[in-house]
């Protein structure tokens, strides 16, 4: 008896496996402007659009988006444009773009010492504007006296229309106190404008800070002097 056991012959099964390839990447603006200056700076040649429209999708950079990135390009002084006769040329050489970067670079640098110098003298005003606040003490006093004046205003008022109908006199008198309160009011008023204009004029470059301060103290858009009419018994009675 023959112990040798049989093979069976393997089957061989075809699976069937989707490859899906990831979809290439389209290039991106900074890299189809990188693969363009490397056409210029692999030849250092002077070409017409149509013939970078031809040497683009050899870098990846398909034509019909060509013309846009070597704009671009010109726009940031990395290529030149000139016009010869009839035709228009673009070219750029590494030593010319290297120059063009140092410059922008350069310049870059003066903005960034001229936006620091700024903000030193900002920051020196808004201390020197700090400094000067123990004056809005006495605004907050104003202020404060302003709207005791006017609670003082509506009292009379309001006493005058009990009384009214039947003292003339008091009448004529509280009409004479609510005239000197009205005064008064408006006096401090015509102060509080006329520290603003100060303020205004000597620190021009702290408008908001300025503004903001007012708001705090309750000098609102909508401030402004106070009204007398005039007032008859009559009225008072209605």
């Amino acid at each position: 008896m023959n112990n040798a056991k049989t093979l069976r012959p393997i089957k061989h099964q075809t699976f069937g496996f989707i490859c899906s390839k990831s979809k290439k990447r389209g290039l991106s603006l900074e890299e189809k402007r990188e693969k363009m200056l490397q056409i210029f700076y692999d030849s250092q040649g002077f070409y017409l659009l149509k013939e970078l429209e031809k040497l683009g999708p050899r870098k990846g950079v398909i034509s019909q988006s060509v013309k846009d990135v070597v704009q671009s390009l010109v726009d940031d002084d990395l290529v030149s444009k000139d016009k010869i006769g009839t035709s228009v040329y673009f070219w750029s050489l590494p030593s010319c773009a290297g120059n063009q970067l140092r410059n922008v670079s350069k310049r870059l640098e003066s903005e960034l010492q001229s936006s620091k110098k700024r903000h030193t003298e900002l920051v020196e005003q808004w201390e020197s504007l700090k400094k000067g606040r123990e004056d809005s003490d006495a605004r907050e006093e104003a202020l404060i006296e302003l709207k005791a004046i006017e609670q003082k205003y509506h009292s009379l008022k309001a006493e005058l229309a009990q009384f009214a109908d039947n003292d003339p006199a008091t009448f004529e008198a509280m009409k004479e106190a609510t005239k000197v309160a009205h005064e008064a009011a408006n006096r401090w008023t015509d102060n509080i404008f006329t520290m603003r204009q100060w303020c205004s004029k000597n620190f021009p470059q702290a408008k908001e800070q300025l503004e903001h301060l007012y708001n705090e103290v309750g000098i609102t858009e909508d401030f402004d002097y106070l009204e007398l009419p005039a007032i008859s018994v009559k009225q008072i009675e209605e």
